[in-house]
């Protein structure tokens, strides 16, 4: 490819010709100006450097362009080499990070080191009647956007409870709700100030589409206010041994909710176990009632390789996150297999960082069967 430095460089060191000056002749001697100069007072006297008709190059011997151009190509390979190699690790194409297999039952220890761990982000693996499968990352307290909602959804239904079949309580949609989902920075249901609404219907407008709005609208009815809500929250991770979680609001919205892919598998143990939370998540669309416009749900493992529920998450500081849970045979049975990913291709856009969450999460239900 021309390099447009070498090629001004060389353009500026070229010969110049006015258009003022003579042609050369064939003998190579300046033809005849229009008003003669006086002649050199003697043929020996060398040419004045500063005439540029004779500032001519040097030809290289082959063997010398030989040497200069395998010199000039190991340049390059050696700084592609170096340039190729800092993109790789930048992108996560260096060896992945070695698992944490300290937790992992020995029977295990194999099947966990060969599965297809995450190059970027943390991630944390267990599977009911087995145990931890490992966990791979820092596990430092990360961004974790809307997986947020599930500890949202696991205080509301502490506080009140649902049955298989059951709707709950009406909920009336405030002012804010209504006004907030048309906000075009954030992810939102139509709801309309006055509606009354199940809690059932709330609760999978906040999974399914991931809706901000009914994340706080279900915050202020549970708890007065969000902060009151926030507090429950906090208080509820206390309790599961979430000791590096903070939330800071009810939706994830807030990069400073902030969490560890082990401390939100603590969670999805006793989240994704319960029967009425996990078909919440499993629900593959959702509506607002008397609006045409169906929402499907933002996690696209659903129903493929036996994931069976989940919640995804996205924002440009949280990169892509994924709790999910799936039925996968080990050794001849069947066992409900969790994950959580966090943060990958954080700094990408929401959009890329949740694209990598379900491809890495993909790949490892798909090495567990």
């Amino acid at each position: 490819m021309p390099n447009p430095e070498l090629e001004e460089q060389a353009a500026s060191e070229s010969p110049e010709t006015p258009a003022s000056e003579p042609e050369s002749t064939a003998s190579g001697a300046a033809a005849p100006e229009a008003e003669s100069a006086e002649p050199p007072a003697s043929t020996d006297e060398p040419i004045e450097p500063t005439d540029k008709r004779f500032r001519l190059r040097p030809r290289l011997r082959p063997r010398l362009r030989l040497r200069t151009l395998a010199l000039t190509l190991g340049l390059v390979l050696v700084l592609g080499g170096a340039g190729l190699a800092a993109v790789f690790a930048a992108h996560g194409f260096d060896d992945p990070p070695a698992p944490d297999l300290k937790q992992v039952t020995p029977a295990y220890h194999d099947f966990a080191a060969s599965l297809p761990w995450p190059n970027d982000g943390e991630t944390a693996l267990w599977a009911q009647g087995i145990g931890s499968l490992g966990t791979c990352g820092d596990q430092t307290p990360v961004p974790i956007a809307s997986v947020a909602k599930v500890m949202t959804a696991y205080v509301v239904l502490k506080d009140h409870p649902l049955t298989d079949g059951e709707s709950g309580p009406d909920i009336l949609v405030d002012q804010q709700a209504a006004l907030e989902s048309f906000s075009r920075d954030e992810s939102s249901a139509p709801v309309r100030a006055g509606q009354r609404l199940s809690e059932r219907t709330l609760l999978e407008l906040m999974l399914v589409p991931s809706a901000n709005n009914v994340a706080r609208l279900l915050a202020r009815w549970d708890a007065g206010t969000q902060d009151a809500f926030v507090a429950e929250m906090n208080a509820a991770a206390v309790s599961l041994g979430m000791k590096d979680t903070t939330y800071t609001d009810p939706s994830g919205l807030d990069s400073s909710t902030r969490s560890t892919a082990v401390d939100q598998l603590q969670l999805a143990k006793v989240a994704l176990t319960d029967p009425t939370l996990l078909a919440l998540t499993a629900e593959p669309m959702t509506q607002v009632p008397d609006d045409p416009d169906v929402l499907s749900n933002t996690d696209a493992l659903l129903g493929a390789d036996g994931v069976v529920g989940g919640k995804t998450g996205s924002s440009t500081p949280a990169g892509g996150a994924l709790m999910w849970a799936a039925h996968r045979t080990l050794d001849g049975e069947d066992h409900l297999v969790l994950g959580v990913v966090l943060h990958q291709a954080s700094g990408t856009s929401p959009e890329q960082g949740l694209s990598s969450a379900l491809l890495v999460s993909r790949r490892l239900v798909e090495a567990m069967d």
